[in-house]
Order: C-alpha cells, then sequence, then structure tokens
C-alpha cells in the first residue's frame, strides 16, 4: 500500500477504554492499561487502533456526551498517559485513531452552559434552539434515538434546544461557521498531536434542516407501534443533510494537509445506508464509511453479497470499512447463533469471510477471541439504551464487558477490583489464556490477518461473485484467490475448475473440482 493512502485494505482494531485494561485499580480501563497491552493488538497483526472517546465526559452515555474536546477523561488518564500510548504504539507499528463526536456536545460543556443562559451571549447561536408553536408544544415532530420527542424545554431563553439522543447531548447549530470552524481547530489539535486518523461519530447527524421542517412517517408501513418510535418516522429532515457533504469536503480539505491521515464515518442510517456510504466516501469526503449494514439481524449469502456489491457498484470511488461487531451492537457471535454450528466454527468462519472482504476492516475487542455476548440483568446495566427500553431491548452493556485476559484471575485478570461492569463465566471460558494451540479461534485470526497484509489482491483487489445458491457465498479477490464459505449450520457444496491450492480451510475437501464442505466450512484457495 502507497504509504499515505495506508487505510486502503488496512485493519483497524477498536477499543472500548473502559472495558481493555483497568492499570490502577478502580475497576475502569484505562489509558495506560490499554498502553501495557498493546502487545496482544501489535501480534495480532492488524494496521490501527481506534479509541472509543477517551476527552473529559459526565458519562451520561459513555463519553459520547464531551464536555471538553481538547483533553483526556482523568478515568482514563492525561494528555501525558495519551502521548505514551501514542509512542508506544507508533513504536510497535500501529496507526491510532480516536474518536471525536462533533453532532453534539454534554449539557455540561462550556458552550452550552452559556447558550442557554440567554439567546445574546457568546454562544446563543452554537446549538439548535427554536421556540415552542403556539399551543407550547415542541417546534416539530422530531424523535430522540433514546426515546421521546428531541426538544427539551429552556426556561431561561423560552426556547426548545434539539437533541438527537439523550436530553444531556445537545445538538450543535452546524449552520454556524464558528461551529464549524471550532471542530476543525479540534481535528488539529489531535492531528498536531500525532494521531492518524479520526472515527466520526453519528457524522450524517451534524447539520438538521434549517427550517425545522417535520420528518414524514416512515415510508415502509408499520402495523403497529416499534419499541423505538424513532423508527417510526422517515429522518428526511433531523439528519443527512446536504450542508453536511460540503462540511465534510473541509475536513478532508484539512487532513490532507497532513501526511497519511484518515477518517472513518459512521453512517447512523437505516433507510439507505449503503447509498449514503458511498456518498460519504465520493467527492473528496470521507476515506472510509461504514454502516449498519453488517450490524443487525440479517445474515446469509446474499445479504452479504447484496450488502458489498452494492456498495461497490454504487460508489466505485468510494471506500468501505466493514465491521460485524463493535460497541453499539449485540456480538455476532450470538446475534447470528441460527447460522453456527458451534461458536467457535463460526467465529472462524466469520473471521475468513470478513478479512477477505473488499474495503477496510474493522474488528471490535474480544472478537478475536470468539468472544459473545454477556447476559446482564437489569440492575447491572449502565446504558441509558437498555435501562430506557428494557425489557425490549438489553441495551449495549452485553458487548461491552471486560476483555477477558485471564480465566483463573479475579474479573478475567482486567482489574483488581470490581468492575464497572460484571465478567460472567461465559466471557471467562473465551478469556485470552483459553486460546491456546493452533486450532483456537485466536490462532486462526493471527493467521487470516497475515495473509490479507501478504497479500496485496486481499487488501485493494477487485471482486468478482461466482453465482451459487444460499448457503454458499464464493468470490474472487483479484485474479490471484477464490473465496469459499459455507454460511450455514449444514452441509453444503460448490464446484468450479477455478479453486487451485489451498491456503486457508476449514472443514473443507476438495476432489475433481467439487469442494464439499462442513457445517461453516470455508476455503481459500489461489485460483487455478
Amino acid at each position: 500500500m502507497v504509504a499515505r493512502e495506508w487505510w486502503r485494505g488496512s485493519v483497524i482494531y477498536q477499543i472500548y477504554p473502559r472495558s481493555f485494561m483497568d492499570s490502577n485499580g478502580d475497576g475502569v480501563g484505562d489509558l495506560a492499561g490499554i498502553t501495557a497491552r498493546l502487545g496482544h493488538i501489535a501480534d495480532l497483526g492488524v494496521d490501527a487502533i481506534w479509541l472509543n472517546p477517551i476527552t473529559p465526559s459526565p458519562m451520561k452515555d459513555m463519553g459520547y456526551d464531551v464536555s471538553d474536546y481538547r483533553d483526556i477523561e482523568p478515568l482514563f488518564g492525561t494528555l501525558g498517559d495519551f502521548d505514551a500510548l501514542l509512542e508506544k504504539a507508533h513504536r510497535l507499528g500501529l496507526k491510532v485513531i480516536i474518536d471525536q463526536v462533533f453532532a453534539h456536545s454534554s449539557d455540561l460543556h462550556p458552550f452550552f452552559v452559556d447558550s442557554r443562559q440567554s439567546k445574546t451571549g457568546r454562544y446563543a447561536d452554537w446549538y439548535v434552539w427554536a421556540d415552542p408553536r403556539h399551543d407550547g408544544t415542541a417546534p416539530n415532530n422530531w424523535l430522540s434515538v433514546f426515546g421521546g420527542i428531541a426538544w427539551e424545554w429552556e426556561p431561561r431563553r423560552h426556547q426548545y434546544y434539539f437533541h438527537n439522543f439523550l436530553k444531556e447531548q445537545p445538538a450543535f447549530n452546524f449552520h454556524n461557521p464558528d461551529v464549524q470552524d471550532y471542530h476543525l481547530e479540534t481535528l488539529k489539535f489531535w492531528l498536531e498531536r500525532g494521531v492518524d486518523g479520526f472515527r466520526l461519530d453519528a457524522v450524517n447527524f451534524q447539520f438538521s434542516d434549517k427550517k425545522l421542517r417535520d420528518n414524514p412517517a416512515d415510508y415502509r408501513i408499520k402495523t403497529e407501534p416499534d419499541w423505538n418510535p424513532f423508527e417510526m418516522q422517515y429522518p428526511m429532515y433531523s439528519k443527512n443533510q446536504p450542508e453536511n457533504l460540503d462540511y465534510l469536503r473541509r475536513v478532508r480539505a484539512l487532513l490532507d494537509r497532513y501526511d497519511a491521515r484518515t477518517t472513518v464515518g459512521e453512517i447512523g442510517e437505516n433507510h439507505h445506508p449503503i447509498e449514503m456510504m458511498g456518498t460519504y466516501t465520493s467527492g473528496g469526503r470521507l476515506h472510509m464509511a461504514y454502516s449498519s449494514e453488517m450490524l443487525g439481524d440479517e445474515f446469509g449469502a446474499k445479504y452479504l453479497r447484496s450488502s458489498v456489491e452494492r456498495f461497490i457498484s454504487g460508489a466505485p470511488d468510494g471506500w468501505a470499512a466493514w465491521a460485524f461487531s463493535n460497541h453499539d451492537i449485540t456480538r455476532h457471535i450470538s446475534r447470528w447463533r441460527a447460522y453456527a454450528a458451534d461458536p467457535a466454527r463460526f467465529a472462524k468462519l466469520c473471521a475468513t469471510m470478513l478479512l477477505s472482504f473488499e474495503g477496510s476492516i474493522c474488528l471490535y475487542q474480544g472478537e478475536e477471541l470468539g468472544q459473545e455476548e454477556s447476559v446482564l440483568t437489569f440492575e447491572e446495566l449502565t446504558d441509558p439504551q437498555g435501562i430506557n427500553f428494557w425489557p425490549e431491548t438489553k441495551g449495549r452493556d452485553g458487548c461491552r464487558t471486560p476483555f477477558a485476559w485471564d480465566s483463573a484471575a479475579p474479573n478475567g485478570g482486567f482489574s483488581s477490583v470490581t468492575p464497572w461492569l460484571p465478567v460472567k463465566p461465559l466471557q471467562l471460558s473465551h478469556a485470552l489464556d483459553r486460546q491456546t494451540g493452533d486450532e483456537s479461534v485466536l490462532a486462526h485470526y493471527r493467521r487470516m490477518l497475515a495473509l490479507r497484509r501478504a497479500e496485496p489482491a486481499l487488501q485493494t483487489g477487485k471482486t468478482a461473485y461466482f453465482d451459487t445458491e444460499e448457503p454458499v457465498l464464493a468470490f474472487m479477490r483479484g485474479d490471484r484467490f477464490v473465496c469459499v464459505f459455507n454460511v450455514s449450520a449444514g452441509t453444503a457444496r460448490f464446484a468450479s475448475e477455478t479453486i487451485g491450492e489451498p491456503v486457508v480451510f476449514f472443514d473443507a475437501r476438495l476432489a475433481n473440482g467439487v469442494l464439499d464442505l462442513g457445517p461453516n466450512g470455508f476455503m481459500i484457495a489461489l485460483k487455478k
């Protein structure tokens, strides 16, 4: 890969700082803990790490409510600790990407504290404010992702402020040029410090309609209310505004002034996610984008092929970052359990598929262990989504529980004291120290990562799909590899004269051009 475009075909390892490693015995992971464990990540063979928010925050939404964009949350350490992490990561050959949450701040951010005081203060127009309707109700029908209306009354201004998420997360007014410039300066602050890129949270939420027009009902007709009424609207005006695309060109222009930096944007979109990914990564905007397309309940050969193919055909100049799991969604080993012969087999299948896809790849901490979702009680929850919508959804805490390093150590070796979320027996059964031998899930991840890193065809080679029926997914990468996967818990068969010498395989037997695949079996072979 050209050094400046190291991100093309890269593999990014996502670290949830609260849950990776506690170095000071307070039950919460921190930067020093991450630094101490970077060797594990470097040994995997990934290209970069992505840190979830590490800036100061009241933690109403676990760091996604930022109160200071240019410092480190004391729970996690100091700027000095961050510099030490950055230095060690670079020494180990790892790029460092940090989360940036620009669509909204904390309600305790000094800018919002000032903004809510009056309509004439310095930051009065830095957030989205609106007068009530004549009957006192909210300015429009926009809904919050976390439930209820997306407006909160402020008596000092006699106005409502807009929040896409919690009421403690007021939305910035990106129509104000000063807001745009402030966030560009924040990026510059971290670029000058040496970070290699940014994961931009909820990047399509930054602008809302200046006229505050009502959202229409979801065009996908609902026969009964959803558990979350947010999904009953088509968010035509509360996000996805065209002005956002112009702003992202400014972001790209800033990064282009630095050597070998990148952006990956989270497209929070359930209606046109693939199309949005293409739009946001074309025309000199984001370098990469990912969406919920592979983070939902849908699975299967046809679905996976369609997701990748639609992106490639719809955005020939765009670049996708694919993921099966992250900090906001049930871990894929549990989410797609119906397709699994057993968890270990399925973990290897998913690793091989994901790491052979065209685009860049995001792995979530613990994925390399075949980690499954933690089952928590209501009393153990910290996530506002889970608390607000229980029991229809259990929230996001189940995928955020601490990394299990040592199955015999208290709290899985994560902390010497009771951690902020519990480490359950299921998670201990997948602990790092249990990943021994060549047949372990961890060993398989290392093999696949080494293969991808060594082979340009698996990094940037084009994809050509074979016409197959469920449950077989089969495609060429470049002119070098044939990749075949059985995405079911049953057996499958694939016939092709193009299959040559096997490179990576599991429960797969090739004879006379016919490949027989056992449950969750797969093969990556050289093209004959």
